[in-house]
């Protein structure tokens, strides 16, 4: 029992030595090792700080980033909206120039159309003139044959002469 129990000398020489290291450690380790542990302290609030500020960076990144977004769409919703109207005139306008110029083709159809049945009657009218006059011509020639178709046609021009 005598290992369990320790003596006097062996309790004081280990309490000088523990005194000794102690006071070492005191005296030349124990201010670096409170500095580094200041230091570290500090670093991590440092870190804490910087990553609060980043943080807020990124909020305030993110609020603007849907900002954005935001204008983007409204601006891509004026960009379909004007491109919508822009096709429509353009469509209104295509159709109304076609339609001009169905009328144009149109008129000109019928001024064509109008003109050839001119020259149609024109030419209708002179063959009946013609054909009138051939007619005539051999009536004529047919009772002016004979003396006396000869002197009923004298007769029946004078008798229009008179009358005139």
């Amino acid at each position: 029992m005598d290992l369990l129990t320790p003596e006097l000398g062996l309790f004081f020489w280990t309490l000088i030595a523990f005194l000794i290291v102690f006071i070492i450690l005191k005296k030349f380790a124990w201010k670096p090792i409170l500095k580094s542990l200041g230091e570290r302290e500090q670093g991590i609030a440092e870190s804490i700080s910087a990553a609060e500020r980043v943080k807020a960076e990124m909020s305030q990144l993110k609020s603007e980033n849907e900002k954005l977004m935001v204008q983007a769409r409204e601006e891509r919703t004026i960009m379909l909206r004007e491109a919508k109207e822009i096709k429509d005139k353009m469509i209104i306008e295509a159709k109304d120039q076609a339609k001009v110029e169905a009328n144009k083709i149109i008129m000109e159809a019928q001024a064509q159309i109008n003109q050839q049945k001119n020259a149609a009657m024109t030419e209708v009218k002179n063959e009946i003139g013609t054909l009138a006059l051939e007619v005539a011509e051999k009536i004529l020639r047919k009772q002016l044959n004979s003396a006396e178709g000869q002197e009923a046609y004298m007769s029946m021009l004078a008798k229009d002469i008179k009358l005139n």
